[in-house]
């Protein structure tokens, strides 16, 4: 199994999009556990993330989180702000798995 984490300001906003990710894989049969958090509590719980998607909204935050997971093997990216603001699960989902190749 493994394990995406999204996060934005303060973990809420991406819930709605975490339920859709979570209806996608199991509709395709992927073996996946996403969970949303606030940016600011990624770093304490990089041991159990594969791969982190950043909200639209923390976008500045990439660099950073990019220096911070990169040399512990966990990708980091933006969520496509229309796939965010579409709450289109099934795509977001997609750039997970493309991220976990």
């Amino acid at each position: 199994m493994k394990y995406i984490t999204l996060a934005c300001a303060a973990g809420m906003s991406t819930s709605a999009l975490v339920k859709r990710m979570q209806d996608a894989a199991r509709e395709q049969g992927v073996d996946v556990d996403i969970h949303a958090e606030p940016v600011d509590d990624v770093v304490k719980d990089l041991g159990k993330t594969d791969a982190l998607l950043l909200g639209p909204q923390v976008r500045y935050r990439l660099k950073e989180l990019q220096g911070i997971c990169g040399p512990k093997g966990v990708p980091v990216t933006v969520i496509n702000s229309v796939d965010y603001g579409m709450m289109n699960g099934k795509k977001v989902l997609e750039t997970a798995l493309d991220l976990l190749k």
